[in-house]
């Protein structure tokens, strides 16, 4: 069984076409993951770029594995399927921002770069970069023929803002200590044959002299979601991409298929992607990208909340799929990547994956459009006893009504989100993504309740 009959191009336009596992938020379970693999190369995706995070075994220190931590067992079957599939399989270990996972322990605060903060490592601390190499030996360990190794290095938010990093920069500037804490990793991974892959957005600033050292060292991976590159104001415009490939980069493209729509999504914006998938496409041929990757956020940061479920963003990968193949989407849009689901067996359980997702956002929207008119008219009441309207009883009651039947119908559709879901995820997941969305509306009635009790007390 295959998907053949959505792609028209014999040749791709993009010879790496990259599919993203962010295993920080719903992990898959282990049998999923596998026939994840096999779904990735029918869609004719031919890289997966797995982001482990807290699903993997680590051994460094098992205090980063979640309570769901995939068995050496399972990631051995894991690159075993992935081999036999053709699919090059590029792990992701963070080196510099998005280090919640460590820094979160206390035994690791003294490597962040603000105290109160565990999002980024302070590159200048004793053990930093040891640390960052102990976890990136720990992946290849279990993962030893790689040909790339991604090591994220985007979004330091923090980066320079430690006295003795600002002191660093203000003497060399931001390129030389990037490059004084991630060169030695950069040059470890190349001595073992294996060429790292970078976010770009922390480089758009380097002088020349650091952006060509870095260069010899490693890939660039531009990265965007919405927009296009020549059109876009953002950090990953096209004056950004041409100014790399002029200094020597090897570029890939990151665009996306879900989780690019917000942090609390829940179901994949398709026509953002299929524009923004486009863009990168046409980008990508332009400067002679070795490929492009379709991320998959699960969540932006470990210490966020968890959106869109891969299961119920099928049709989304699938279109992306065809769009970095083709260059363009399937002659009968994304309604002909679900029928082509049927092909491989995964329509009918991704029709109810997403049927449920869908119903899910639509009573969250219902709920929180619910809570502001209540609130709005309490706080109108309080300011104004003339405002009877605001200040009648029967008026709140029936606020507090609706609000209370929203909630209550979130619960009846959180067991149809656990059926539609069961097998795919394990429940520990499932049971969190519902209480993120539903508990913060069970505790805006609450309140409400209170205070239209105090009007008529």
């Amino acid at each position: 069984m295959t998907l053949d009959r959505l792609f028209r191009k014999s040749e791709p336009v993009l010879e790496k076409r990259g599919v993203h596992l962010d295993l920080k938020g719903l992990p898959p379970t282990v049998r999923r993951m596998v026939e994840l693999l096999k779904l990735f190369a029918a869609m004719r995706y031919n890289v997966v770029l797995v982001e482990w995070e807290d699903s993997f075994p680590w051994t460094v220190d098992e205090r980063f594995r979640s309570p769901t931590a995939y068995t050496p067992e399972d990631v051995s079957l894991f690159v075993k399927t992935a081999d036999e599939l053709g699919l090059e399989l590029i792990p992701l270990v963070q080196c510099l921002g998005h280090m919640e996972t460590p820094l979160s322990i206390e035994d690791y605060h003294h490597l962040r770069e603000l105290p109160d903060s565990e999002q980024s490592i302070n590159p200048l601390a004793e053990g930093a970069r040891k640390l960052v190499q102990d976890m990136v030996d720990d992946v290849l360990k279990l993962m030893p023929n790689v040909k790339h190794c991604h090591l994220g290095g985007d979004e330091a938010w923090a980066f320079g803002s430690h006295p003795d990093t600002k002191k660093y920069v203000e003497e060399h500037g931001k390129g030389a200590l990037y490059l004084h804490h991630i060169g030695p990793i950069l040059d470890s991974l190349n001595g073992r044959g294996i060429r790292p892959i970078l976010w770009h957005d922390m480089m758009i600033e380097w002088e020349s002299d650091a952006l060509r050292a870095l260069a010899k060292k490693c890939d660039l991976m531009p990265w965007g979601y919405q927009g296009h590159p020549d059109t876009t104001k953002s950090h990953f415009k096209t004056e950004y991409i041409k100014r790399f490939h002029e200094h020597g980069f090897t570029q890939w493209g990151g665009t996306a298929y879900k989780g690019a729509e917000g942090y609390d999504s829940d179901v994949p914006d398709i026509p953002l992607h299929t524009e923004n998938a486009k863009a990168w496409s046409e980008v990508g041929q332009r400067f002679d990208f070795v490929g492009v990757v379709a991320t998959a956020w699960s969540r932006y940061a470990v210490d966020t909340v968890q959106c869109n479920p891969i299961d119920s963003s099928l049709d989304s990968m699938l279109n992306v799929a065809v769009i970095l193949h083709d260059g363009e989407h399937a002659e009968g849009g994304v309604e002909e990547c679900v029928d082509a689901l049927g092909d491989v067996g995964e329509r009918e359980r991704f029709e109810k994956c997403k049927d449920v997702m869908n119903r899910l956002a639509a009573l969250r929207r219902r709920g929180w459009d619910q809570v502001q008119h209540s609130r709005q008219m309490l706080v109108l009441g309080e300011m104004d006893e003339r405002r009877t309207s605001a200040r009648n009883t029967k008026m709140g009651l029936k606020c507090v009504v609706l609000l209370e039947r929203s909630v209550e119908k979130c619960d009846e559709l959180a067991v149809e989100v656990r059926s539609a879901f069961e097998g795919l995820i394990d429940p520990v997941w499932i049971n969190e993504y519902l209480a993120t969305r539903i508990e913060p509306l069970r505790e805006e009635l609450q309140e409400i309740k209170e205070r239209v009790d105090a009007f008529s007390a």
